[in-house]
């Protein structure tokens, strides 16, 4: 899960390059969506709307885009710890341009509606880590129920394909429980930059999922892999064993937090790396 270590550390990075200083940091970070996304090549038309969803708690505020004509394979996408929010919209988008109906939900409906972030991802850290400490293994499974139900209800959604599921930063393992919960609708799972992956606990996310017939693709930052180089062997053995098809990867040079274009750490190269991935990704396992 992200944490002011994160931030804290990425900082230390910088000034010792003699990059940036902590000032400049913090403009850097009230930037926002500083550069649009690069363009799909052949981009359909695409439908979007903000619509909310029934689960077991309230109702969630999403954002929900899609091509508009014909069906495409359902995929949801689980934020970051700024949550849903202009780039995730724009990152949603994007995937549904490619091919696919797009969820992207407020994973915080509970506490209050997006934008749950104040300065997006300027925010603070500190500010929103009770937000993310209630988002627990029960939330998180419940949650992937009512989404994937309510995507197999909407007529956009194909429904003899299976469904992608994708998550950032504490958005990872959300993806891989949401293998967990749903396995028989869930084909693909892809993880960027995702915290907490591998516990020691037996609910561990990676263990959950490799319970699944799901195909994955788990991209690492750098900086991840240094504070804990083990998950991703740990990983790898696992999904090994269970006969699961895993691109596991530590990204060169790509600090946490390296794909949504609003963060500090935004790195476009290893973010295009990322998004080639995950379209190859579903085109396997979704087709």
């Amino acid at each position: 899960m992200c944490d002011q270590d994160h931030f804290d550390d990425d900082l230390k990075q910088f000034e010792a390059l003699g990059l940036v200083t902590r000032k400049q940091f913090g403009i850097m970070l009230g930037a926002g969506v500083a550069m649009l996304l690069p363009k799909v090549a052949n981009a359909v038309a695409v439908t979007e709307s903000e619509v909310n969803v029934k689960t077991p708690d309230g109702t969630a505020d999403c954002y929900f885009v899609h091509p508009a004509t014909g069906t495409a394979p359902g995929v949801l996408v689980w934020p970051d710890i700024f949550g849903l929010r202009p780039a995730f919209r724009q990152m949603g988008k994007r995937l549904a341009e490619s091919g696919y109906s797009v969820l992207v939900v407020n994973p915080f409906y509970r506490a209050q509606k997006a934008p749950t972030a104040a300065s997006g991802a300027a925010t603070p850290l500190q500010e929103l880590m009770p937000l993310a400490r209630a988002l627990t293994e029960t939330t998180q499974m419940t949650d992937a129920k009512a989404f994937l139900g309510w995507l197999d209800q909407q007529s956009p959604v194909a429904k003899n394909r299976k469904m992608g599921t994708q998550g950032y930063c504490m958005g990872g393992p959300m993806a891989l429980r949401t293998a967990a919960a749903v396995p028989d609708r869930v084909g693909a799972v892809a993880s960027f930059h995702g915290a907490g992956l591998v516990t020691d606990q037996p609910n561990s996310p990676h263990l959950q999922a490799s319970k699944t017939k799901a195909q994955f693709l788990i991209a690492i930052a750098t900086n991840d892999d240094a504070r804990s180089p083990k998950d991703k062997d740990v990983m790898k053995e696992t999904f090994e064993k269970a006969k699961l098809s895993a691109e596991i990867e530590v990204y060169a040079g790509a600090a946490h937090g390296w794909c949504p274009p609003d963060t500090q750490v935004y790195n476009e190269a290893q973010a295009e790396k990322a998004w080639s991935r995950l379209l190859a990704l579903y085109g396997k396992a979704l087709a």
